[in-house]
């Protein structure tokens, strides 16, 4: 297992980390082989994991929390995020020192340990004055509960605001960012990956199968999108009949092809390719089950060369994205809607 530093933070991460988000009621409820993922992990040189409190309802810190317990907490860099308003409740969520100084607690419980590494303003929050954040963050610092902090799905001009109020005001500054990144959304590479490689900011990067679309399933003359089935199910989110999944399914067919030319599977394809990038730090994988995990570890150690870069390069341009609503969903902007930009 390579490592790598996570930005200028002082702290050391596997180019994979695990995921956790499919560990509970959203993905595996079965406790044990949920327990056997991360030790698998582990023991694999593994040594970052990434959750959220909001992952099925904490379910997921929890089983951390109880992996962790045999004296492993030690060997492993905790990365958490918070800030999603996930129960109803009007004050629990956002980036508001009301909310962090009572989710870091809850969090700190579930995991059963006394300090994460990195924590993580999980989306931003337009509802609350950075400095408001920023202050209650380096607080938290401070008080030796979490090392270092960063931020997730916030667009570059974001991170450079936040910069200068940190620096006008003397607070902390974000030195984290968790950002979408795959070879069909490629819209990291334009400016916010050289931002962050700029100001020394470590970039985990999750979603490298493009939620489902680079696993290798989805080929052309699959039956992506026909008639019941349950992809078409899904909310559409896979429906190949709508335009933009259409030229997702021809990209992830040709990608495919390259990575059978290359004797690769798709996703070590997907996975080598996001890892490559000088400025990530790190690669999330996120399997449901002992067996995914197993496969996701098989793109460690690959390496591609510069024809395949270039080959990629001709079926998705740097710096683009396939489906322009991935970018703004993912990316936590909304600034290409038609309600935004209408003169």
């Amino acid at each position: 297992m390579e490592y790598r530093p996570l930005g200028r933070t002082g702290i050391t991460v596997s180019h994979l980390s695990l995921g956790a988000m499919m560990l509970g009621a959203m993905g595996n409820t079965d406790r044990d082989e949920c327990v056997r993922i991360v030790h698998g992990a582990l023991d694999a040189g593994i040594n970052t994991i990434n959750t959220a409190d909001g992952y099925s309802a904490g379910e997921s810190e929890e089983i951390l929390g109880e992996a962790l317990a045999d004296g492993r907490r030690d060997e492993v860099v905790l990365t958490v995020k918070t800030g999603l308003k996930v129960d109803g409740h009007p004050n629990h969520g956002g980036g508001s020192r009301r909310w962090l100084t009572q989710a870091i607690e809850g969090s700190l419980r579930r995991l059963r340990t006394d300090w994460i590494d990195v924590y993580e303003l999980g989306v931003p929050d337009p509802d609350t004055d950075i400095d408001e954040t920023l202050g209650a963050l380096t607080d938290l610092v401070t008080a030796g509960k979490i090392r270092t902090f960063g931020a997730s799905k916030m667009p570059p001009s974001q991170i450079a605001e936040a910069r200068a109020v940190a620096e006008r005001r003397g607070l902390g500054v974000f030195r984290v960012e968790e950002s979408p990144y795959s070879m069909l959304n490629r819209a990291v590479e334009y400016d916010l990956l050289p931002t962050c490689s700029r100001l020394g900011i470590g970039v985990l990067a999750f979603g490298p199968l493009a939620r489902g679309w680079l696993s290798g399933r989805y080929r052309l003359g699959s039956d992506v999108g026909a008639p019941g089935s349950s992809n078409r199910a899904r909310g559409g989110r896979m429906d190949a009949t709508a335009p933009a999944n259409a030229a997702k399914l021809h990209a992830a067919d040709a990608l495919g092809a390259l990575a059978d030319d290359a004797g690769l599977t798709l996703p070590q394809l997907a996975t080598a390719f996001v890892a490559r990038h000088p400025a990530v730090s790190t690669v999330l994988i996120g399997p449901r089950t002992f067996e995914q995990l197993e496969s996701s570890l098989t793109a460690d150690g690959v390496d591609l060369s510069e024809d395949v870069l270039d080959r990629i390069d001709a079926i998705v341009p740097p710096g683009s994205t396939v489906d322009i609503t991935d970018a703004m969903w993912e990316h936590g902007t909304r600034a290409l809607d038609a309600g935004a930009r209408r003169r």
